[in-house]
């Protein structure tokens, strides 16, 4: 009998929207625009303007490695980034030693 975390990992979400652009990460203790603490071993992400709690799947382009994160505060303000990652996510990605890497991301459907 499978259990409902394993039902719910194998879901497939739907793509509502997806890009390019640069990623960086963060790792420094601090609220979130969204009002929770910053948990650098959390799958986490700042995004500009998409809604707290939205899912993105985040692929990086060196190496095919992907990690759906939850968008939980804004950033980055530095030109030609459209994500700053959670230590925890950038670790997945294969990017700590890079600090910025190339990405494809798909914003998921809300279920």
């Amino acid at each position: 009998m499978k259990t409902a975390a394993k039902a719910k990992k194998k879901r497939k979400r739907r793509v509502v929207s997806s890009g390019s652009c640069s990623a960086s990460y963060y790792w420094q203790g601090q609220h979130t625009a969204s009002g929770e603490r910053f948990d650098p071993d959390a799958l986490t992400a700042a995004h500009r303007t998409l809604p707290m709690g939205t899912k993105v799947r985040v692929t990086n382009k060196n190496n095919g490695r992907s990690v759906t994160v939850r968008v939980n505060d804004r950033g980055p303000f530095v030109g030609g980034r459209c994500l700053d990652l959670s230590k925890a996510a950038m670790a997945k990605l294969g990017g700590i030693g890079s600090g910025v890497i190339p990405v494809r991301y798909e914003v998921l459907a809300r279920d």
